[in-house]
């Protein structure tokens, strides 16, 4: 069994985060919460892709 990368359970967390945060928005009639979530999310998203890309590169994964 391979080991856990934590870093990859952080992102996920906070990619649901956002996402709950902008159902959040929403019912808040916040535009600009909305907007903060999505580009919070597409930021965590692709540092998470970033991080899985340099993993692998490495071997790592």
């Amino acid at each position: 069994m391979k080991q856990i990368k934590w870093i990859f359970v952080v992102f996920a967390v906070l990619a649901a985060a956002s996402i709950m945060g902008i159902g959040v928005a929403i019912g808040e009639e916040s535009i600009l919460g909305v907007i903060g979530s999505i580009l919070a999310l597409v930021l965590i998203m692709g540092f998470g892709f970033k991080t899985k890309a340099k993993y692998r590169a490495n071997g790592d994964l």
